[in-house]
């Protein structure tokens, strides 16, 4: 298993380790002890799983606020998506920077997003499924959001007409969004 650091401080891309044959595969997409040893050591207490139907359907981007913020550990079983997470840590010197990683189900790739950032994807492959990890149970009064298309943010979706829900379609820009988020308070 490989962990690969982005330019925002706790974000990582973890590249499992994948043994294939003429049968197909095999990979451990978990293992607590081998997270642990890489830095990452969480513990998740919810699985969550996604099914985007059709290609453009954007979902995000979300977060709780704190005591109830999460830690996600992202994959993609079926399809593939952009991935994006936002730096939303106040006192951070990457804040309102985002990463984008394509996960897919050919690349196995998955993604540690820590608490403080918020999180989005776009579905680039039709009957996407996307399974992630939390740390924390879902909390709807502290469940938060900011606008996908916030023109401060600039993210670089690969579409320009996504398929949104109604809730996504109304969070506010960075700029008003509420955030309880520093460093320190990860």
């Amino acid at each position: 298993m490989e962990i690969i650091s982005t330019k925002l401080q706790g974000l990582y891309i973890i590249e499992p380790d994948v043994h294939g044959d003429h049968r197909g595969f095999f990979m451990e997409s978990y293992n607590s002890r081998k997270f642990a040893e890489l830095g990452i050591d969480f513990p998740f207490v919810q699985d969550n799983h996604s099914l985007s139907v059709e290609t453009g359907v954007l979902r995000g981007c979300h977060y709780q606020l704190n005591p109830k913020a999460q830690t996600k550990l992202v994959r993609v079983t079926s399809g593939a998506i952009y991935d994006v997470a936002i730096d939303i840590r106040k006192d951070s010197p990457t804040f309102g920077q985002w990463v984008g990683v394509i996960l897919s189900e050919a690349n196995k790739r998955q993604l540690i997003i820590p608490k403080g950032f918020a999180h989005g994807f776009c579905t680039i492959a039709p009957n996407t499924q996307v399974l992630y990890k939390v740390d924390e149970y879902y909390s709807p009064e502290h469940d938060r959001g900011i606008l996908w298309s916030d023109p401060a943010l600039g993210i670089d979706w690969p579409t320009s007409k996504p398929i949104l829900s109604e809730k996504d379609q109304k969070h506010p820009l960075l700029k008003y969004a509420e955030i309880n988020f520093t460093l320190g308070s990860n």
